[in-house]
């Protein structure tokens, strides 16, 4: 029966896919010339002037956090802790490279796995406000070679295209062979030429799905005309003044963190690295915080598309968990809102958490897999009122028994 379901829905909607011989954006760009986007404007919707009472409040809890949480689970990462926009926590443990004995610093790039997305969505956004793209917009329409004519630009930002995960793509000995490097293109291609699975019709049913962004990175190149990273240096990093922050290129490869296993084994390099968009950033807490700021700004994005992305699309469940426009969010019945992302790839565990109604940013960034990076989240519950663990910090400041028996993960 369940066979007979996904033929019907890819026979009335995605008949077009079984083509071998469709056309696939070329190597080169072509596209539009864009606007230039000035660094914003922060005007911070608070009052700093109880800061320094916040912050002499908060530090014991802090402290022990790191201590009990990071420090004895020998977690490798960087986290950072704001309020206000301005740094009231900051930490780094591991190192960024063992054989070179280089320890990991505050200015040290490293790979943000997932929370790539939210940067990738800022910069569809800021086309969408630059009028060179609409969200309801046909992929089609933008990468001629997509075969899915229904699937829209707002569907692969809210994981409700109904793609299968790049990640699942099976062998193909010419459109996907095992072993070879693969880039954005080889994704397209392959959904060009038919040999991908669909999950669900469009706009029916969430599904996290890395292929989304891949190809919004396709859709960034086309509507520029400039390469993914070039883009995203214009759009995003420079205005926003993200210093350390680049998308990797295996071509020309810059200084970064390494990655490694939980064992601290160098981990060893996958076919689907150079993908981009959906990963592949690289970045620091730091410059995190930056675009945490910007996105305070009255012209980094208009109320209205803040409001659209900052919104829950996924409604088919009740529950406290949603998605939005790039970004996950968790929001009670009792009002509280936390927006966030989290990242997995190899070894970079990474958190970006943001409750704009106390105006809290934590941001916890990782480079050896272990998943006490993601216990940063659960800061939150320190610096707000939001229902997430670590009860015990809260009591008592300090955590003697398994942290691991109070802890709420949110990795996913």
């Amino acid at each position: 029966m369940r066979l007979i379901v996904f033929t019907l829905c890819a026979t009335l909607l995605f008949a077009c896919s079984a083509k071998t011989d469709a056309p696939v954006l070329n190597d080169s760009s072509q596209g539009v010339s864009y606007p230039t986007f000035e660094k914003p404007l922060v005007n911070l919707p608070y009052n700093p002037s109880n800061l320094a009472k916040f912050k002499q409040e908060k530090q014991p809890y802090l402290q022990a956090f790191f201590r009990d949480y990071w420090e004895a689970n020998q977690v490798s990462a960087g986290l950072l802790v704001a309020k206000n926009g301005e740094i009231i926590f900051e930490k780094y443990l591991g190192q960024a490279d063992k054989a070179a004995n280089e320890d990991l610093m505050q200015d040290t790039p490293i790979h943000l796995a997932s929370i790539s997305k939210v940067l990738t969505a800022v910069a569809i956004l800021r086309l969408v406000q630059a009028g060179k793209l609409k969200l309801e917009q046909p992929v089609y329409s933008l990468l001629p070679a997509f075969p899915y004519k229904e699937v829209t630009v707002r569907d692969l930002l809210t994981h409700r295209s109904g793609l299968q995960n790049y990640a699942y793509f099976k062998p193909h000995k010419k459109f996907w062979r095992e072993g070879k490097m693969k880039t954005n293109y080889d994704v397209l291609e392959y959904l060009a030429n038919g040999l991908s699975q669909t999950y669900s019709l469009p706009n029916k049913n969430f599904s996290y799905c890395n292929t989304n962004y891949a190809l919004l990175a396709l859709i960034i190149e086309k509507v520029t005309g400039e390469r993914y990273p070039i883009a995203m240096q214009k759009m995003v990093f420079e205005p926003f003044g993200m210093n350390h922050t680049f998308v990797f290129d295996y071509k020309n490869p810059r200084e970064v963190s390494k990655s490694y296993t939980f064992k601290g084994e160098l981990w060893p390099e996958s076919d689907l690295d150079a993908i981009c968009g959906d990963k592949n950033i690289y970045s620091t807490p730091r410059d995190i915080l930056q675009l945490d700021r910007a996105m305070y700004a009255d012209n980094f994005l208009t109320p209205e598309l803040k409001k659209l992305m900052k919104q829950g699309y996924s409604n088919e469940r009740r529950g406290v968990k949603n998605y939005g426009l790039g970004i996950r969010m968790m929001q009670w019945d009792s009002g509280e809102k936390l927006l966030y992302h989290n990242g997995w790839w190899h070894g970079n565990y990474t958190t970006y958490v943001r409750g704009e109604q106390d105006t809290i940013s934590i941001i916890a960034l990782g480079n050896q897999r272990n998943r006490s990076v993601y216990s940063a989240f659960s800061l939150a519950g320190i610096l707000g009122k939001y229902p997430v663990g670590l009860e015990k910090i809260k009591n008592t400041h300090s955590l003697n028994e398994n942290p691991n028996d109070t802890i709420n993960l949110q990795a996913e």
